[in-house]
């Protein structure tokens, strides 16, 4: 069992479950985080952590969402931009915490960066 990064992260991106980590696994897009599921150790140290509940283990989700996030965590992750310190949320996490559909209407997006390989 790996633990999953969900939809409540996007436009959040809380980075509580950063600091907790003992295995780096994290990845970041502009406006997501993202979990490594090939890194992770399963053992459950960022869930709690998560204002905003958007971290599940994966058995957690029904069968359709759960191969969703897991592929959306492994393409954030394969961009390869670990993130491994605490940072700010973003500005609008506050009013975007449990918003419906975010995926659908947001998106993930790259780390600027990225997009001009």
């Amino acid at each position: 069992m790996t633990y999953l990064v969900t939809d409540n992260c996007i436009k959040c991106k809380h980075t509580d479950c950063v600091a907790v980590c003992p295995v780096d696994c994290f990845y970041e897009a502009d406006n997501f985080l993202a979990i490594n599921p090939d890194e992770c150790i399963d053992c459950g140290v960022c869930e709690p952590e998560c204002p905003v509940g958007a971290i599940v283990p994966e058995n957690a989700l029904p069968d359709e969402e759960r191969e969703k996030w897991d592929e959306i965590n492994r393409r954030v992750s394969e961009w390869n931009i670990n993130i491994v310190d605490q940072k700010d949320p973003l500005p609008e996490a506050n009013d975007m915490d449990g918003v419906p559909n975010k995926y659908e209407e947001f998106g993930i997006i790259p780390i600027k960066d990225i997009t001009n390989e």
